[in-house]
């Protein structure tokens, strides 16, 4: 299997399954000495982890990272960073029921089709445990980037959604509920919706809008790497994404394009930010600004038809214990990917700018 690894500077690649001995990652191109807070890594992984909140899958992980290579008396040395996260819950016997059945809308059947075996322990390699692997990659890129905010929050689940935008809202707010969603009486009624559709042996969708700002004008390399083409494709490898606009995105389409112009001023910012701070595929030093779909959860605590290896009809119900929407906890996700382009970025801008033909 390829397609394990992320960035072109700042590298990660990550390993294990859902319910293997552990789950981690080796990140390439991480700067010497660079001071590293532990503690502010462990935080960002108890945001996404399992077991934090009634709304959430109650798998008990403590997501304690365990780092093996690239850190000396608190500083990065230059090399590979290793590092590696214990699975201590996996309840492998909540899926003996799926062995030879694929579930509807899983990766099940493709990657039985494509490699002829599969782990169905918890959707192995495929299951979203393996984005733990990548909120730490993008905990150290946020210490790297101290200048540049990434904030993330969730603007809708359903039919739900945040009707301001973003400068009228308070991020302060993000962390104080379950849902984070910075409108915090929107966050109530998301919160209890989420629970009737659990209650009920569903689950639900909905969108995750991220706001990086201070990031200065030039990151983006057209025509193959810009901006907002590497933030896209960060997103949609995040399981159950299935949409990513940024700036005005698809709303822009219904405007006419003297409306749509984001005007510059004198002092070189723009009137409007339709553009969502990329244009031609380099940042314009306007706030990025980009959504995020997430699909409904694909396990339901329902009966569904589905087939199984031997291309037998079946039906089958989801066991065990699965996230009736998996936005809450992707919004760390989000984050991570997002600090991990804009510093990858950064870097690649800084070694054009440093190269000299004539040394």
């Amino acid at each position: 299997m390829s397609g394990n690894s992320f960035g072109n500077i700042f590298k990660l690649t990550t390993f294990g399954e859902s319910h293997g001995v552990s789950i981690g990652g080796i990140i390439d191109g991480c700067p010497a000495n660079m001071l590293i807070d532990i503690e502010a890594i462990q935080q960002e992984m108890q945001r996404r982890r399992p077991g934090q909140s009634k709304i959430v899958t109650q798998r008990k992980e403590t997501d304690e990272v365990q780092f093996k290579s690239g850190l000396f008396e608190g500083k990065t040395t230059g090399t590979p960073i290793a590092f590696e996260i214990l699975n201590a819950d996996s309840k492998s016997k909540d899926y003996g029921h799926i062995k030879d059945v694929y579930r509807p809308s899983h990766a099940d059947f493709t990657y039985q089709k494509k490699y002829g075996n599969r782990d169905y322990r918890g959707g192995g390699r495929s299951s979203a445990r393996e984005t733990a692997s990548r909120v730490v990659a993008g905990a150290i890129a946020k210490q790297l980037l101290p200048e540049i905010k990434v904030n993330a929050f969730t603007s809708a689940v359903g039919s739900l959604n945040l009707n301001k935008t973003y400068q009228e809202l308070d991020f302060s707010n993000i962390e104080k509920n379950a849902v984070r969603c910075p409108d915090l009486q929107l966050a109530e009624e998301m919160e209890t919706y989420i629970k009737q559709i659990r209650k009920e042996g569903d689950s639900i969708g909905g969108v995750i809008t991220c706001v990086i700002q201070n990031v200065s004008v030039g990151l983006g390399e057209p025509v193959f790497d810009k901006l907002h083409a590497d933030l896209g494709k960060a997103m949609l490898s995040i399981n159950a994404v299935k949409g990513f606009e940024i700036g005005s995105g698809f709303e822009g389409t219904k405007m006419k394009g003297s409306q749509h112009n984001d005007l510059i001023e004198a002092d070189e910012k723009t009137t409007t930010n339709y553009s969502g701070g990329v244009q031609g595929g380099i940042s314009n030093g306007m706030d990025i600004v980009f959504k995020v779909a997430f699909k409904p959860v694909a396990t339901l605590m329902q009966k569904q038809k589905t087939i199984n290896i031997h291309q037998e009809e079946v039906e089958m119900q989801g066991k065990g214990r699965h996230d009736p929407c998996v936005v809450p906890r992707a919004v760390p996700i989000v984050e991570a990917m997002a600090a991990m382009v804009i510093l990858d970025h950064l870097l690649m801008h800084r070694s054009r700018e440093n190269f000299n033909p004539n040394q």
